[in-house]
């Protein structure tokens, strides 16, 4: 092979790489509160790409978000008024999307999704 016709051939490889389709960042997990608890958590937090946000203090959950961004999960402390429960918010079409399973007290759920949707909204 020539210099000309390996150069040739270099560049028509680069081209072909260029225009190869880009890998997808992975897709947050929906959730499936058919699951039990720990099984779901264990699941959520075992995704690929998930970073857990540094704890808060006085906060009844952790959080995970996606490497995107584009979604969080909340996932509630022992203790916490409303545990065992996991929310997530996903962004979907310019707007925050809001889902949840309770395990535990539906009334104090009720009240952390109210906390976590009024945390969405202050963010537009």
């Amino acid at each position: 092979m020539t210099p000309r016709t390996m150069t040739a051939a270099i560049l028509t490889i680069a081209a072909l790489a260029a225009c190869a389709p880009k890998a997808k960042a992975p897709t947050a997990m929906a959730l499936d509160c058919a699951q039990p608890f720990d099984a779901q958590v264990a699941k959520i937090t075992g995704q690929p790409g998930l970073k857990p946000a540094p704890e808060e203090a006085g906060e009844p959950y952790r959080v995970y978000s996606t490497a995107d961004g584009r979604a969080s999960y909340f996932i509630t402390k022992p203790g916490a008024p409303a545990h065992p429960a996991i929310l997530m918010q996903e962004a979907a079409g310019g707007q925050m999307k809001n889902t949840g399973c309770a395990y535990g007290d539906k009334a104090a759920y009720q009240e952390l999704m109210a906390y976590l949707t009024g945390l969405s909204a202050g963010r537009k």
